[in-house]
């Protein structure tokens, strides 16, 4: 197997050599390494040298790329695992390449999950995270992270693999990275909750080709209790842009009250916050003292995670000045003009033309106008 050798954020390993004229270069090397996952790995480093815990899982560890860096640049005591031989000998060749004392291993990642406990436990597979995410809440004591880049199912477009995998019903809307990530974040709340435990999200974001969570757990029935109460579903109007929130597990979809179209269920999701404002603060504070990949694109995303609104929904203001028949102005001007309105209104991480606010429809249909 050939190899290259290469460099991320203060980190060397040797990563086997792809074919660049692919569609997907990654997909033709023997062992999965992608370059463009660079910026989700910074936010773990950065995340990790903040929460500080005592032992970090990298359950799929592939090249080890991702546990060398928590081990490397975080200084935490990490265990990395892969199933492959092949990925599992090349895990232990990094290992000592960088000279840290990480421990490798190479079994099964449900028998692993189900044998052991750990503080901090990441899944970052190929795809979904699904089958794995019952046996990682039960294996991780602290902090729970996933990654899913099977985003077609999240977001609604191939809504029976949406349905087998997550549990949900998704319509296709304008601000499906949203729904992708709280599909992720309500699948997550759900599977903790049969085991009595909660969840804090801490930081989530949705970039290209993949949604990531962090997660602080919680032990005891009324955590739990407390992070369904966050669970439920958008009633979303397809016909008139209308959208509503309904908490719980069963949706009563009724006419929309704008138009009076059948209302459309999403769900069940995450309808609560998908970022502490406190663990942003304190990446940022980290940010200029630490060496990354993407350092300047990790500021330029936690500084929009730190403005954006917790809402479940967004609006793409290019699709509401096209239904108006109009040319959009500046989002700039937009905002402003929510915000003289005496509204909230904000960006999102995940896209230029998304537009957060607490105004209703036709309040944004004014702005976008200038009435």
């Amino acid at each position: 197997m050939e190899c290259d050798r290469i460099r991320e954020g203060r980190t060397e390993v040797r990563v086997p050599r792809q074919d660049a004229l692919s569609q997907f270069p990654p997909g033709t090397a023997r062992v999965f390494y992608n370059p463009k996952a660079a910026l989700s790995r910074d936010a773990t480093v950065v995340l990790l040298r903040l929460l500080r815990p005592q032992e970090y899982l990298d359950v799929m560890g592939a090249t080890g790329i991702r546990g060398l860096r928590a081990a490397a640049e975080a200084g935490i005591p990490t265990i990395i695992n892969d199933r492959d031989p092949v990925a599992a000998g090349l895990i232990r060749e990094n290992i000592a390449l960088a000279g840290v004392p990480v421990e490798a291993l190479e079994e099964d990642a449900n028998v692993l999950l189900s044998a052991r406990r750990f503080e901090a436990v990441d899944l970052d597979p190929f795809g979904t995270p699904a089958p794995y995410l019952d046996s990682a809440c039960r294996s991780a004591r602290r902090y729970l992270f996933a990654t899913a880049t099977d985003t077609a199912p999240l977001c609604g477009a191939h809504r029976k693999a949406g349905m087998r995998r997550y549990s949900v019903h998704l319509v296709k809307t304008e601000y499906h990275s949203e729904v992708g990530l709280r599909t992720l974040l309500g699948f997550a709340a759900r599977s903790l909750a049969r085991y009595d435990r909660g969840m804090e999200p801490l930081l989530c974001l949705a970039h290209q080709h993949f949604h990531r969570v962090h997660l602080r757990l919680m032990p005891g029935a009324a955590k739990a209790d407390a992070t369904l109460g966050r669970v439920g579903f958008i009633l979303h109007c397809l016909k008139c842009l209308y959208r509503e929130e309904h908490s719980g597990l069963a949706p009563s979809c009724g006419p929309c009250p704008r138009c009076g179209a059948t209302l459309s269920p999403i769900g069940p999701l995450w309808l609560g916050p998908i970022n502490d404002p406190a663990t942003l603060d304190g990446i940022s504070s980290l940010l200029p003292d630490t060496t990354l990949a993407e350092s300047p694109a990790l500021t330029r995303l936690v500084r929009l995670l730190r403005e954006e609104l917790p809402t479940s929904t967004h609006y793409d203001y290019h699709v509401v000045a096209r239904n108006l028949r109009g040319s959009p102005p500046a989002m700039e001007t937009v905002l402003q003009r929510l915000e003289e309105a005496g509204f909230q209104a904000s960006r999102a991480h995940y896209s230029g033309t998304a537009l957060k606010t607490d105004a209703p429809i036709e309040i944004v249909e004014q702005a976008i106008r200038g009435e």
